[in-house]
């Protein structure tokens, strides 16, 4: 019998598959021991297809994470005739994890709208190319912290921008408050961010 990609046979596939399921249907009963052994199947797998699409570990971490709270949530809705549960646990990843990297290309487009040329920080950014994702995690939190010693009005434009995922349309709808506004709170923002960051961005 042929092995599947996974270097499986089709019987021991369905095997796997018809376990997996089973796993679930006692998840969707609060069974914490079958979400434990699911996980102890999935992880492994699901960090792996994180990463291919990240390329950063504590993002791909977070994925997994998130993508296991959604099975907890959601088991009772899994119905196997629309595929494995595994299937269904990658969909969950590979969905969040395209999100992450849309919202990485809208903080880019943020600052590159937002940061006058004179303050330096889009250069280096752009030189950085590639390599930008393997620093994304220390430098989130050292901007977390800056932010949070921002005035209120920017703090809050702010962590939409880069920690809501939004753009400056998004952002100025979501106050009611005219896009003008917003722009000016984001680049004054970013300015005291950069006096902030200087030493580490």
């Amino acid at each position: 019998m042929k092995p599947d990609e996974g270097g499986l046979t089709r019987e021991a596939a369905t095997e796997r598959d018809q376990i997996d399921a089973l796993l679930l249907t006692r998840v969707a009963d609060g069974d914490r021991e079958a979400f434990a052994q699911l996980y102890d199947r999935f992880s492994a797998p699901l960090y792996g297809a994180a990463i291919q699409i990240l390329h950063d570990a504590a993002e791909a971490q977070d994925v997994v994470q998130d993508a296991f709270l959604s099975l907890w949530e959601k088991a009772a809705t899994f119905e196997s005739s629309r595929g494995s549960a595994f299937s269904w646990a990658v969909t969950l990843v590979r969905n969040r994890a395209i999100d992450r990297v849309r919202m990485r290309r809208r903080r880019s487009e943020l600052l590159a709208d937002s940061v006058p040329e004179d303050l330096g920080y889009m250069a280096g950014r752009l030189q950085a190319g590639g390599d930008e994702s393997a620093t994304l995690g220390d430098e989130a939190r050292a901007v977390r912290a800056a932010v949070a010693a921002l005035p209120p009005e920017q703090q809050r434009a702010l962590e939409l921008a880069f920690f809501g995922g939004l753009t400056q349309e998004e952002i100025a709808r979501k106050l009611r408050e005219p896009l003008g506004t917003v722009k000016a709170r984001i680049r004054r923002g970013l300015m005291r961010l950069r006096d902030s960051l200087a030493d580490r961005l």
